[in-house]
C-alpha cells in the first residue's frame, strides 16, 4: 500500500511542480495555472474587481484592496448571470439548426451567478515575466444579454500565433450582462449606476495594466477585440469619457479590432424606452410600492432578481436587436449618443480594424414569421425600434429594400431563401441598420473628424451558400476566432490581424497575402472569401446608407 502511494505521489507531483505561477501586486496574490497540449498556459477565473453581491449589486464595479492570497486558475470560470430564451426550435426550419446551435448566441451557460468578475489568461508555455509580448484582450458578444468567457477558449488562437511566429498573450474577461450589467432608468442614472457593463471591462483594462507584465505581456501594446456586443463594447471603449482611455498617464490600449458592430445610436438611460424597462423590472419584482425601488431590487434573492431582470423581451425573440438592455448615454460614462461622440472626434485615437458578416440580419429575422406585408414591416419597425422615426422616413427606409432577389439576405442569392414572405427584406433591414451600413456611417464620420487615424475594413462572405443564414452575424466565432477550418479566411485573417496587434498595421507581417488598404483611402473593403479574398467597393446599398446617415438621429435604439 505504502508502495502505491509512493508511486502515485511521483506521478503527481512533479504535474503540480509544473503549474505554472505568477505572482502579481494589485492586488497581491500567488496566481496558479495550467499548461496544456497546445503548448498554451492557461489561468482562469482570476477576480479583477470585488464581486457585485449584496449591497454591490447595480453598482460600479469595485477594485480589490486585500490580498487574495493563493488563487488557482485552473477551474472553469464562474460565468455572469444570462438571460433566459427559448430553446424551442420546432418553429424554425430544420435546415438551420446545426448551424445555430454551433453558434455562442444559441448556447446555455449553466455554472452563472453574480460572483463572476473574474478573467482568464493564455500565454505561451514557457512565457517569463519581462517578454513583454502584446496582449489581446477579448470581449464577448451576445446582445449585452448574455454569454461568457467559458464559450471562448483563447488556446487556439494564442497556439496559432506562435506558430505564426507572432506570439501573443490572450486576456478575455466576464462582465455583468442584462439587467445587472446595463438596467436603465432614471433611478439607475441618479444612482451613478448605469453601463455597469461597460465599467466592469473598462476595470478589467486596469487590471491587465497593472499585472499583464507578470505574466510576460507589454501593458502599452494591448489591443481591445470584440465580436457583437462586444464588438461595439470596443467602441465604447474608445468612447468612454469623450475618448479618455488613460490610467494612470498610459492609455490602456493603443488599438481595436470590431467585429460585426461599431457605434450603435441609442436613446438616454432615462428616456422612455429604457424608463420602461425599468418599471418593467421593478413591477415583476414586487418593488413597485416600495419607497426606494431601486435599493428593493438590490434587496431581492438572488433568482428573483434574475427571474425580474429576464421578464422584458430578449434578443432572441420577437424584438430582436430592439434590446432591452445596451450601453446608453448617461452623461458621464458614455456622454452621448455614439454618432455624437464620433461627430465631435470624442473617442480614442486608435487605429482600428471595423468589419461585417455579410447577412448580419439573418439570425435576427427568424422569429417574426407573422410578417407577411410591406406595411407591416414598417409597423414592425414603428412599433418596437423607432419611435422617433415618423412613418413616412420608415415607408422610405423600407422603400429602399423594394426587391428580395437584389435586395434581401441572404445577399447575392436571387429569389432563394426567402424563408417567410417578408424575412429576406427584414434580414437586410436588420442587419444594416444594426451593423453593416452603420459601419460605414462610421467610418465616413471617422474619416471627416480624425483623418490621420488609420482604419480598415471588411465583409466576410466566407460562408456563402449556407441555407437561409448565408455569411451569419456569429458565424466569424468558429471561422476567426478559433479558425477550425485551415482554409484561406482563417489563415489570413488570423495573419492580418495578428500583424495589426504587433504593428497596427495588418500588412506588415501579412508576407504573400494580398496588401488591404486604408479604408480611407478608396473606401475599399477587404471581402474573406474561404479560398481567397478581394476588394470590394464600400458602395453597396448606398442609397440606404446616405438615408441613415441623414436620419441617423431618428434611428436610436
Amino acid at each position: 500500500m505504502l508502495f502505491l502511494v509512493q508511486l502515485a505521489l511521483m506521478v503527481i507531483l512533479p504535474a503540480a511542480l509544473a503549474s505554472p505561477t505568477v505572482i502579481i501586486s494589485q492586488p497581491q496574490a500567488t496566481i496558479v495555472g495550467s499548461s496544456g497540449l497546445n503548448n498554451v498556459d492557461s489561468f482562469n477565473g482570476i477576480p479583477f474587481a470585488q464581486q457585485p453581491t449584496g449591497s454591490l449589486r447595480l453598482k460600479p464595479p469595485q477594485p480589490i484592496q486585500t490580498s487574495l492570497g493563493t488563487v488557482q486558475a485552473t477551474g472553469v470560470a464562474k460565468s455572469c448571470p444570462q438571460f433566459f430564451f427559448d430553446d424551442n426550435w420546432s418553429a424554425f426550419p430544420s435546415s438551420v439548426l446545426g448551424d445555430l446551435l454551433n453558434l455562442p448566441l444559441f448556447q446555455n451557460v449553466t455554472d452563472a451567478g453574480e460572483d463572476c468578475l473574474n478573467l482568464n489568461i493564455n500565454r505561451p508555455s514557457g512565457t517569463e515575466a519581462g517578454a513583454k509580448l502584446p496582449v489581446l484582450v477579448w470581449i464577448f458578444g451576445g446582445g449585452f444579454e448574455l454569454g461568457s468567457t467559458t464559450m471562448y477558449d483563447g488556446g487556439s488562437f494564442v497556439a496559432d500565433s506562435m506558430d505564426l511566429n507572432m506570439p501573443v498573450l490572450f486576456v478575455a474577461m466576464n462582465y455583468r450582462c442584462g439587467g445587472f450589467g446595463f438596467m436603465p432608468g432614471k433611478e439607475i442614472l441618479k444612482d451613478g449606476s448605469s453601463n455597469l457593463g461597460l465599467l466592469d471591462q473598462r476595470l478589467a483594462l486596469e487590471w491587465v495594466a497593472d499585472n499583464i507584465e507578470a505574466f510576460g505581456g507589454d501593458p502599452s501594446k494591448v489591443t481591445i477585440w470584440g465580436e457583437s456586443a462586444g464588438s461595439i463594447s470596443v467602441f465604447d471603449q474608445m468612447a468612454l469619457y469623450d475618448g479618455n482611455n488613460t490610467y494612470n498617464g498610459s492609455p490602456l490600449f493603443r488599438a481595436g479590432i470590431m467585429d460585426s458592430g461599431s457605434m450603435v445610436p441609442a436613446d438616454p438611460v432615462d428616456g422612455v424606452k429604457g424608463q420602461a424597462v425599468y418599471d418593467a423590472v421593478v413591477k415583476e419584482a414586487g418593488c413597485s410600492n416600495a419607497t426606494d425601488t431601486l435599493e428593493c431590487l438590490r434587496g431581492l434573492d438572488y433568482s428573483d432578481f434574475l427571474n425580474a431582470a429576464n421578464s422584458v423581451p430578449g434578443i432572441l425573440s420577437y424584438n430582436s436587436v430592439a434590446l432591452s438592455y445596451l450601453p446608453r448615454p448617461d452623461g458621464t460614462v458614455l456622454t452621448d449618443s455614439p454618432e455624437n461622440l464620433v461627430t465631435s472626434g470624442k473617442y480614442a485615437n486608435v487605429p482600428f480594424i471595423v468589419g461585417d458578416q455579410e447577412d448580419e440580419g439573418t439570425i435576427f429575422a427568424l422569429f417574426e414569421s407573422n410578417i407577411t406585408t410591406t406595411s407591416e414591416v414598417v409597423d414592425y419597425l414603428q412599433d418596437f425600434f423607432f419611435f422617433d422615426a415618423t412613418r413616412g422616413e420608415l415607408e422610405h427606409l423600407v422603400g429602399l429594400y423594394p426587391n428580395i432577389t437584389t435586395d434581401g439576405s441572404p445577399f447575392r442569392t436571387a429569389s432563394m431563401n426567402d424563408w417567410y414572405p417578408q424575412y429576406k427584406r427584414i434580414a437586410a433591414i436588420l442587419g444594416d441598420l444594426t451593423f453593416t451600413l452603420t459601419r460605414r456611417v462610421f467610418l465616413n464620420l471617422a474619416a471627416k473628424v480624425k483623418p490621420d487615424i488609420p482604419s480598415w475594413s471588411y465583409l466576410a462572405s466566407y460562408d456563402y451558400g449556407t441555407p437561409i443564414l448565408g455569411t451569419c452575424h456569429g458565424s466569424d466565432i468558429l471561422q476567426v476566432f478559433y479558425g477550425i477550418l485551415p482554409n484561406y479566411a482563417s489563415k489570413s485573417i488570423h495573419t492580418y490581424y495578428l500583424s495589426f496587434i504587433y504593428d497596427q498595421n495588418p500588412n506588415s507581417r501579412a508576407n504573400d497575402y494580398m496588401n488591404w488598404p486604408q479604408w480611407s483611402g478608396n473606401h475599399s473593403l477587404m471581402q474573406f472569401f474561404n479560398d481567397h479574398g478581394a476588394l470590394l467597393p464600400d458602395t453597396f446599398r448606398q442609397a440606404s446608407a446616405s438615408f441613415i446617415q441623414r436620419n441617423i438621429a431618428d434611428f436610436h435604439i
